[in-house]
């Protein structure tokens, strides 16, 4: 047990060897049945406990996990079953969680999103950095190989449509600075315009609470028209979307409590960490209220 702060005590528990992950709880006798939410890393892998303890102090029972490059997983984000996560969803299911939430940032919103389409148990869905269509893949797959392009998905066996990236137009090293993928995804969207349709994640299909969180300084990939684009596409189908935004925010929101983000040393995320922070503050509650279910919190 550990002082979470602010009075609040929080429980770590490792969930199974078979998983790389942490559970992570409110302890007392009011740390039993209460909102579930699974915490998916983006593609640096990093911060996932953190977030999960932040979650825990505001009453959720929260679940982070490693999800590719550990034994028996693709090395890169390649072909990554998105049964992966459902298995993430029993586990909280078999904890006692009231209600079933989940929430990713970059790649791991991207998984996030197909999740609450494909697996309907999901009741809240909280994407932070999101894109509107399924990328690429991120690295090597389960046979060791990055190219040609393939999907980061698979459900039920089936790689998921996804939008490929222009090895033509692909970012070169920094010469003294730091590397924005941003012209690199924009460019390959526009050339491809038959594939980005087909990989356009359906969010209308889902029935889960819909949080998008995006900054318009984000220099990784273009993650606020992205969020527009979903709520439009939502729209269209008479579905509310909660979408926050901040213009001068980055790809990595800070929610409150969270420590500020390790300085890169090669990728430009765009940002300061004081609009993250701001980005954060100002979708805390409107995550929550999703996550919580209800307009109440636990």
């Amino acid at each position: 047990m550990i002082n979470g702060g602010g009075g609040v005590d929080i429980i770590e528990q490792p969930v199974s060897a078979e998983w790389e992950g942490v559970l992570v709880r409110p302890a007392g006798s009011a740390g039993g049945r209460r909102p579930g939410v699974l915490v998916l890393h983006g593609s640096y892998g990093a911060g996932t406990l953190r977030r999960c303890r932040v979650l825990a102090r505001a009453g959720l029972m929260a679940l982070g996990m490693r999800w590719y490059g550990g034994p028996g997983q693709p090395p890169g984000i390649c072909e990554v079953p998105l049964e992966t996560f459902s298995r993430g969803l029993d586990l909280l299911r078999a904890e006692g969680a009231t209600r079933l939430g989940v929430l990713g940032l970059s790649k791991g919103s991207e998984a996030a999103l197909w999740l609450s389409v494909l697996d309907r148990r999901t009741e809240a869905v909280v994407a932070l950095s999101p894109p509107s269509v399924s990328w690429a893949n991120m690295g090597p797959g389960a046979d060791g190989l990055s190219h040609p392009w393939r999907s980061s998905w698979t459900w039920r066996g089936e790689p998921l449509p996804f939008v490929p990236l222009d090895d033509t137009s692909a970012p070169g090293e920094p010469a003294g600075g730091l590397v924005s993928l941003l012209g690199w995804y924009e460019h390959s969207l526009r050339l491809q315009s038959g594939p980005s349709r087909a990989a356009a994640i359906p969010l209308e299909r889902t029935a889960a609470e819909v949080v998008l969180v995006a900054g318009g300084d984000d220099r990784t990939w273009p993650s606020l028209p992205a969020a527009h684009a979903l709520r439009e596409r939502r729209a269209a189908s008479g579905l509310p979307t909660v979408v926050v935004e901040r213009p001068l925010a980055g790809h990595r929101p800070r929610l409150p409590g969270e420590p500020p983000a390790t300085p890169s040393t090669h990728l430009d995320y765009g940002g300061t960490d004081a609009e993250d922070a701001a980005l954060g503050a100002a979708a805390w509650p409107h995550l929550l209220a999703a996550l919580v279910g209800g307009g109440q919190r636990a």
